[in-house]
């Protein structure tokens, strides 16, 4: 059973986020009957994500393609322990890439654009 995590942000205000149970077979423990207490701000948690969207956008908006706009996203799971990870999906790990390109006014030079 999933169990509740209390994450608190830089400026004090307290997020209590739904955490998957760790697979090591680990329970989420809290004093009374509050959400376990993560051992990280909210922010340094999701800090792994927020490089690893960093680092991807890098890679797409470098080399030949040139997207107009680039769209990442994550399944972010959350842990009392670990912070936040990216997480499994159908594949390996979660993430969705969307591309996009707008028409451009000179037809000929896109020509060879996707």
């Amino acid at each position: 059973m999933d169990g509740l995590v209390e994450f608190k942000t830089e400026d004090g205000a307290r997020v209590v986020v739904e955490a998957v149970d760790e697979e090591t077979g680990a329970r989420l423990v809290s004093r009374g009957d509050g959400p376990a207490q993560a051992a990280r701000t909210f922010e340094n948690a999701l800090e792994g994500v927020r490089a690893a969207a960093d680092s991807a956008l890098r890679v797409f908006r470098s080399g030949a393609l040139r997207p107009d706009a680039v769209e990442l996203e994550f399944g972010v799971r959350l842990s009392a322990e670990a912070g936040a990870v990216i997480a499994k999906g159908s594949a390996e790990g979660h993430l969705v890439v969307r591309l996009t390109w707008s028409p451009s006014a000179t037809d000929g030079e896109d020509a060879g654009r996707p």
